[in-house]
């Protein structure tokens, strides 16, 4: 193995492990190894702002301003009143949000679902004294779990519907067969009783007096306009890739831009600066240079050549590698280089095994490679944006708090997403 790919490896296994184990420090680890291997040439200099997914950045950034501008508004904690008066109790309050989470995010990217679902679940651990991490935890990890369920849902799903010419109602049903869509929802289903069992003991009713007073209903409409516009854009075939970002951007600007005209003073725009997570936003950029590193070097390339080395001739074997070996890889590294690598992969896997269609070991990898980023509070962006609003808010998530729901959920919806699409689709 040459030297620099093994001091990539090394470096990045060293990377993790600092970060699970001193999470208060995860940006500037990252940042720190980024910087190292632009030093020793491991990340040539020309491939730094190509690495970085500036779409996801700007897209954070810009629905995180328009996310503090909704909390101004007083929106939450009025939506909070009228869940908390829908529902029996706290148990299925979280229940309520995470699969609403989960819904939004097959059309959503996933990162804005959580931000924008954040601010509710927020607003009733406030009013009932509760720690808010449990409850985010679960948005986020029902977040990322159903963005493999459409085409537009998960950058993921975009790259596998281009490659196997798909089209959206292929995600859902397929030569006469339930397709992926199918797969995901089972898994979601599957993870309701983990949400039931660790807020088991949340089983009070609450009383909720006189519905908070909205101050503004501007922000909201900014809010809803923001997923319209997104779940509308998803459809446009070969749009730019800031597409996203640019009408996050846009309309946070619109907000701060009618704040001021309102309030004539730029203090709303001060506070709403101040509340974009710039840590998190760092964090991620890092993590994109960090990532980009083991393309460039090999390292995602060899990880492909390992799977087909184990799998050898036996289909079942080589799809329970796939799956499970991505769920692997995922919690680590970001799934869209690794899918980028393994489609091309896995289809000469099919046909090397005389398979007259590949589409089980496709969304073999597919269920694995996205779902596995919930093994790890750093294992997807939106589990790292979840992680963020609760920094923010004074709480710190220990990877065991993480762990503790992560695991269960990832587990339960990829068995289920597993022996769904083997069973249906080999």
């Amino acid at each position: 193995m040459p030297t620099i790919k093994l001091v990539t490896i090394i470096l990045f296994a060293l990377t993790y492990i600092l970060m699970i184990a001193i999470p208060k420090r995860r940006p500037w680890i990252a940042l720190t190894t980024a910087v190292i291997f632009v030093v020793i040439g491991a990340m040539p200099l020309g491939r730094i702002v190509a690495a970085i997914n500036w779409n996801v950045l700007l897209m954070l950034a810009g629905t995180m301003g328009t996310v503090a501008l909704f909390i101004e508004s007083k929106m939450p904690e009025r939506m909070s009143d009228l869940l908390l008066k829908k529902t029996p109790n706290v148990m299925w309050v979280a229940v309520a949000l995470s699969v609403f989470a989960g819904v939004v995010s097959a059309f959503v990217d996933n990162v804005a679902t959580v931000l924008m679902i954040a601010p509710v679940a927020l607003a009733i651990a406030r009013r009932l004294k509760l720690s808010p991490v449990a409850l985010l935890i679960c948005i986020a990890v029902s977040s990322n779990l159903q963005g493999a369920a459409t085409l537009v849902g998960d950058t993921t799903s975009i790259m596998l519907g281009g490659y196997a010419k798909m089209d959206f109602l292929d995600f859902i049903f397929m030569h006469g067969k339930f397709s992926i869509f199918w797969a995901v929802e089972l898994g979601a289903l599957a993870t309701v009783p983990v949400i039931m069992f660790i807020f088991r003991k949340q089983k009070d009713r609450v009383e909720v007096g006189e519905p908070t007073k909205v101050e503004d209903l501007f922000p909201t409409y900014l809010l809803v306009l923001t997923v319209l516009l997104l779940i509308a854009a998803s459809f446009i075939p070969n749009r730019p890739e800031l597409t996203n970002g640019m009408i996050c951007m846009g309309l946070f600007l619109i907000g701060l831009v009618r704040a001021v005209i309102k309030n004539h003073s730029f203090d709303t725009v001060k506070y709403a600066l101040g509340e974009i997570d710039y840590e998190t936003l760092l964090l991620l950029t890092a993590l994109f240079v960090v990532i980009a590193t083991l393309t460039e070097t090999g390292v995602i390339s060899d990880i492909a050549a390992l799977i087909v080395k184990l799998g050898g001739s036996n289909v079942f074997l080589m799809y329970t590698l796939i799956v499970w070996a991505s769920v692997l890889f995922s919690a680590f590294i970001d799934n869209i280089p690794y899918v980028a690598t393994m489609l091309p992969v896995v289809e000469g896997i099919a046909a090397m095994m005389g398979l007259q269609s590949p589409y089980v070991l496709f969304f073999g990898l597919l269920v694995g490679a996205t779902l596995g980023g919930n093994l790890t509070p750093i294992g997807a962006s939106a589990n790292i944006a979840a992680i963020g609003i609760l920094r923010k808010e004074g709480y710190e998530v220990k990877t065991s708090d993480f762990l503790r729901i992560g695991v269960p959920f990832t587990l339960l919806a990829v068995l289920t997403g597993y022996l769904f699409c083997w069973f249906v689709w080999a």
